[in-house]
């Protein structure tokens, strides 16, 4: 239970179906000092009072130490070496769905259940699959990509199948005072500060220059890890004599040489690449015996693109588009599906 409508409704379907037993759990990932921006306090109250509504034992378990470990530490290391991380895929992976089924398993769980817009079922063999969720605007199987046969095996997830507006119809019928609770964005433990902000309390600043594809020097920057691919606000570039009015976007992070190199254009050709190598990559249900077609997405909310997967040795995939994809972005996960199958994925290397 995270305090937010989501879990809450997905609490109350579970109680539709008559399960002999429901147990409610608040994870504190993240250790709060005072002043801090997180909502914990806000949101384990909000939790709190669903489950005393709906009747339903609360209890909280503290995983900031495994989350420390096994998913900020990580995150840290891929910042400073100028990749850009998606923490939100590790924690699912490593507590959510790891540290957090275990603890449930522990107490004498048999399954876990949470508010993820997803769905899973069986094939003819009996292996699980991971499916989006019906609805595509809330679709969070990207971030599930990770999960294997044993998790899948003990997860269920009941608003899978609705859409959010009819989830939200849902919890104002039930009167929950988390009805219209505004959805949480971003990593939850930044809270409302901004990114840069919170990565420079972790993250050494290393200041350098800001280059065109020229090797013009137009501008500054403050650590090459406070930028991604893509990128268009906060270079602080200004006008200039010698270039069109067009706004620069990040098409490059020298990491060797410290060196920002940026282009005009939203469609700069240099943001544009035909292919990627991936390492790390899980598949959910089965391995592929041979090179195939599918359709992938390099970010959260992109659409699917075309593609052809290379089998390579040691879980390394080479990924060919049939058209360019823009931004592609080192450290951030590709992610494969077969229509309305997750089939698994990796975090990107390079692009091409």
């Amino acid at each position: 239970m995270s305090g937010g409508v989501d879990s809450s409704v997905a609490a109350y379907l579970l109680m539709q179906e008559k399960h002999t037993q429901l147990d409610a759990v608040f994870m504190q990932n993240w250790e709060e000092d005072e002043g801090d921006h997180c909502t914990a306090i806000e949101d384990f109250r909000d939790a709190a009072g669903v489950c005393s509504q709906l009747g339903i034992p609360l209890s909280s378990v503290n995983f900031s130490a495994e989350y420390w470990q096994s998913v900020f530490a990580g995150f840290l290391d891929e910042y400073n070496a100028g990749r850009t991380p998606n923490p939100d895929i590790l924690c699912n992976k490593e507590i959510k769905f790891k540290a957090f089924l275990d603890y449930a398993k522990n107490q004498g769980a048999n399954k876990i259940a949470t508010g993820h817009y997803v769905r899973s079922d069986q094939d003819a063999e009996g292996r699980y699959r991971l499916l989006r969720g019906a609805d595509e605007s809330k679709d969070q199987s990207y971030f599930l990509h990770t999960l294997d046969q044993h998790q899948l095996s003990h997860a269920c997830f009941p608003v899978g199948d609705l859409l959010k507006s009819d989830l939200r119809s849902i919890a104002q019928d039930l009167n929950l005072q988390v009805h219209n609770k505004k959805d949480s964005t971003g990593i939850c433990f930044i809270g409302e500060r901004q990114f840069q902000e919170f990565l420079s309390e972790y993250v050494a600043a290393k200041p350098g220059v800001i280059q065109t594809e020229d090797g013009d020097t137009i501008g500054r920057h403050q650590g090459i890890a406070f930028y991604t691919i893509g990128q268009r606000k906060g270079l602080g570039i200004g006008g200039s004599a010698h270039h069109s009015a067009e706004p620069w976007y990040v098409i490059e992070k020298q990491v060797d040489t410290n060196i920002l190199v940026v282009g005009q254009g939203h469609d700069n050709p240099k943001l544009h690449k035909n292919s990627l190598f991936a390492n790390e990559v899980h598949w959910i249900r089965e391995v592929p015996d041979l090179d195939f077609k599918c359709t992938a997405k390099v970010r959260y909310r992109q659409h699917d693109c075309d593609c052809t997967i290379r089998l390579m040795e040691n879980d390394q995939v080479v990924v060919e588009f049939t058209d360019s994809v823009r931004a592609i972005t080192p450290g951030q996960s590709v992610v494969f599906y077969d229509g309305e199958e997750c089939l698994g994925g990796g975090i990107i290397e390079y692009a091409r």
